[in-house]
């Protein structure tokens, strides 16, 4: 580590930035157009710096994108000051305006920017929640991520996840409101909630960001209804991310929470739906928002309007690093997502994340995002896993 020549302020320069795009075991997403497991859906990221130290990230979002757009920001990322996460973030999103605001050019300053942190906390020897304001807790519940199925096999599902140990489950996307049948709906949540653990907690997904989502508000409305007879904990995207009135008008009226905002990036797109009333949950995906500068930003502002965060994390072993800081440094945050079933969350690392006797996930205290990238695992899904770890000296 030098100096900046500019009073003697600490600099780690970043010399380069690789992607790493995962193939092989990409999970089904329930989307009308299927996912593929040789589809590309999530990118790793590496910040290389000339300290010798380098940061991981990821994104949501296909290969090919994250590499070109890496090259479109590479002259407004070289040779800056690593230790500046949010700095360098917004000169980004600056300079990035005419090219892709809020499409891939903003997910992949998503996972540049959270693997700028993972550079400073490991710099300072400090985990990102200390960084980010603090540690307000030192586990997290996952709620375990899983596909709506026909009533027999989601019952089968929620039962086999019990008995590993979560007592936490969000079902979602699949048939529920699909195929215009509302009984289907209701056998599906009710199977699901006659598994539960002693105590245990079920949020729904409509899934409404999919392709020509064919519900409106009505369904929306007597859906929720329905969910609230299930003691249901929260509604997700029950209607399509720009219906902003109808999601005015459903929040008043439904009895149980709405929550949404996966889709949206940046922290200027929230503003409308805290301001207006649209969530009671509001749950932005930090591979995709513009990363931890702009979780943090979001979750603190839903603070303010009295709406709860719930980070939203489809993502990978490092998104889920990223999201668990992340709830280690805000108040009133008592659950992180759990995609189980996925090797991009369970086999990229060193040590595998594992559930306590009570359900939680230990919050890492090591430095940066606290988690170790595991080389070798991560080649058996990327050709480009190398360059992910190699030092400018070694390639």
């Amino acid at each position: 580590m030098k100096s900046d020549g500019s009073g003697g302020l600490p600099f780690v320069g970043i010399e380069r930035v690789v992607a790493a795009p995962l193939f092989g075991e990409s999970p089904p997403g329930g989307w009308s157009s299927e996912i593929r497991p040789n589809d590309s859906i999530h990118t790793l990221i590496a910040v290389h710096t000339d300290a010798g130290i380098v940061g991981f990230g990821s994104v949501f979002a296909e290969g090919e994108l994250v590499r070109a757009a890496v090259r479109h920001l590479e002259r407004f990322y070289l040779g800056e000051n690593a230790l500046e996460p949010q700095r360098v973030s917004e000169k980004l999103h600056q300079n990035s305006f005419w090219f892709g605001r809020g499409g891939t050019l903003t997910h992949t300053i998503s996972g540049i920017d959270i693997a700028l942190w993972d550079v400073l906390g490991k710099v300072t020897g400090l985990p990102l929640c200390l960084l980010l304001g603090g540690r307000h807790r030192e586990k997290v519940m996952p709620y375990c991520s899983l596909l709506m199925d026909e009533p027999v096999k989601m019952a089968e599902e929620i039962a086999y996840y019990r008995d590993k140990g979560f007592k936490a489950f969000k079902i979602g996307w699949g048939p529920f409101g699909r195929v215009d049948d509302p009984k289907l709906d209701e056998a599906i949540v009710a199977a699901a909630a006659g598994q539960l653990p002693t105590g245990g907690r079920l949020f729904v997904d409509a899934g409404a960001s999919d392709a020509y989502w064919p519900n409106g508000l009505k369904w929306a409305m007597r859906t929720a209804d329905m969910l609230a007879d299930h003691d249901v904990g929260w509604f997700e995207e029950p209607l399509i991310p720009d219906a902003l009135e109808d999601f005015v008008t459903l929040r008043k009226s439904a009895r149980i929470p709405i929550s949404g905002g996966e889709v949206m990036t940046r922290r200027q797109s929230f503003l409308p739906f805290l301001v207006q009333g649209a969530f009671d949950i509001v749950q932005p995906d930090v591979t995709k928002v513009g990363g931890i500068s702009e979780q943090m930003r979001i979750a603190r502002a839903a603070q303010d309007f009295g709406v709860r965060y719930v980070g939203h994390g489809w993502n990978t072993a490092l998104g889920l690093a990223a999201d668990l800081q992340i709830a280690a440094a805000l108040p009133n945050v008592d659950l992180v997502e759990y995609i189980v079933g996925s090797a991009y969350l369970d086999e990229l690392t060193a040590e595998p994340y594992t559930l306590d006797a009570d359900g939680m996930l230990d919050i890492p205290t090591a430095p940066g995002l606290g988690i170790t990238p595991d080389p070798r695992q991560i080649e058996r899904f990327s050709p480009e896993a190398a360059a992910l770890f190699l030092t400018e000296a070694a390639s």
